[in-house]
């Protein structure tokens, strides 16, 4: 048995640096990972798939170079194990950084393997048992596979395993339209894949805005990607060219053949292999651990953070995880999951840029708002680039001028929501976004603009 001060249950956003914290506080700290340091963000999300964006981009505006007066002799062709090659090295080299950060702490020990627990406060990772009066879990999740009929009978792609595709496929069948989804059909199809998006609700996205949807939507169509919705008996079967997919949609044929089928149909939490029972840590019907506002646990001394208590599926979430339990433990503070104003991004071209509520949350909430909204392509910036696809919209109280949310669908609007974000945090009213005097030409500067338009919905 092994003694520390505290142990850590994977290395993904949250973990590196909180025993980066623990161990300038003088404690003693075991982390441990099971397959490869940075968890998800550097291995299978965030890092590699805005890699693959980027060549994906670099191929989509050398296609349309002429609209800028360049000429370019030859086709442009895609050479996908050098584009794989490009994201991989973006992976190892991000995965050696966070070990070498993590093997340089003091006091710090990172243990390869499987963590479980053996007891409240005792974890076992092989032969080894390692006890501390504070563990920290984070373990992040994996992609989740429904039941539809078929699927074990087929070869199927995940986000983990798409990564690593050395081809692009024919006809590539993404069954799910939400995030993951679509920044692979965007992805794929303009590295000259033909792309099928198959949902089962009624439009794309379908937490988003109705005109946030559909303009997502028209924008992924007029780059010939396919989309059905309404998908509501999806089945798989083999097929002679790849993967029979049904969708039974009201229009449209009954069956999509596709040479490669990608599931993007949500994630779930790694929670079903750590002993949680054994622990006394309580999980919901669908295994997110239980936590309270601070993050902690229903097991004295046990926290869990990021992807695996169900308050934030992002890597930003899993990071502010990390600080609210540092500030909480070691700085006296007292903040609160519950605080927190989510922002987030869908990393299609252009973007999606979203902070708070939605129009309709608001309006499902009882609030009295007032709406602004304007096309990109009354936006300087985007018409000087060539890229005048989609819209910014802001939501305000009526009664107390408070940003209730904001989206920004268009370039560069997964950095213009920030300004929105920020102002939000500050507890300013929408006026102080009305008065600012923003950088010309930019996105940021039409919301003086948008904020004296607004009008109820």
């Amino acid at each position: 048995m092994k003694d520390f001060d505290a142990i850590i249950v994977g290395t993904g956003q949250a973990g590196p640096p909180l025993a980066g914290r623990l161990t300038a506080a003088g404690m003693s700290v075991a982390i441990i990972e099971r397959k490869h340091v940075g968890g998800t963000c550097v291995n299978t999300g965030c890092m590699p798939t805005k890699a693959l964006v980027a060549s994906a981009y670099a191929a989509h505006l050398t296609r349309r170079a002429s609209d800028f007066g360049i000429e370019l002799e030859g086709v442009p062709t895609v050479d996908m194990p050098k584009v794989m090659a490009r994201s991989h090295q973006v992976t190892l080299n991000a995965r050696k950084n966070n070990r070498d950060w993590l093997q340089s702490m003091e006091k710090c020990r990172l243990i390869e393997g499987h963590a479980r627990f053996e007891s409240r406060h005792v974890i076992r990772v092989g032969e080894e048992l390692l006890r501390a009066p504070r563990i920290f879990l984070n373990v992040g999740g994996g992609a989740a596979i429904p039941d539809f009929p078929g699927v074990d009978q087929v070869p199927y792609l995940t986000n983990s395993s798409i990564v690593l595709l050395e081809r692009v496929p024919r006809h590539l069948v993404i069954v799910g339209g939400s995030y993951i989804g679509l920044e692979f059909a965007q992805m794929y199809r303009r590295f000259g894949a033909e792309v099928t998006v198959i949902e089962k609700g009624e439009r794309l996205i379908g937490r988003e805005d109705h005109d946030v949807s559909d303009a997502i939507r028209e924008i992924l169509e007029a780059e010939g990607i396919q989309v059905r919705i309404g998908a509501e008996c999806i089945r798989l079967e083999p097929h002679p060219d790849g993967v029979a997919v049904g969708v039974d949609c009201s229009e449209g044929a009954p069956t999509i053949i596709g040479s490669d089928v990608l599931m993007a149909t949500g994630r779930r939490p790694n929670t079903d292999d750590l002993g949680l029972d054994t622990a006394g840590v309580e999980v919901d019907d669908h295994g997110y651990i239980k936590i309270g506002d601070d993050l902690a646990t229903t097991a004295e001394g046990i926290w869990a953070l990021g992807d695996c208590n169900g308050k934030g599926a992002f890597t930003h979430t899993a990071y502010n995880d990390f600080e609210i339990v540092a500030a909480n433990l070691l700085d006296g503070e007292d903040r609160r999951v519950s605080d927190r104003i989510l922002g987030y991004a869908l990393y299609i071209d252009p973007p999606l840029g979203r902070v708070g509520m939605t129009e309709a949350q608001a309006l499902k909430a009882g609030k009295k708002v007032l709406v602004g909204r304007r096309p990109m392509s009354r936006v300087g910036r985007a018409i000087e680039k060539g890229e005048t696809q989609g819209f910014m919209k802001i939501v305000a109280d009526a009664d107390t001028r408070q940003i209730l949310g904001a989206a920004i669908l268009g370039t560069g609007g997964d950095e213009a929501i920030h300004g929105v974000l920020d102002i939000m945090n500050a507890g300013a009213t929408v006026d102080a976004l009305r008065w600012a005097v923003p950088i010309h030409p930019t996105v940021s500067e039409l919301w003086p603009t948008v904020i004296s338009e607004m009008s109820p919905p």
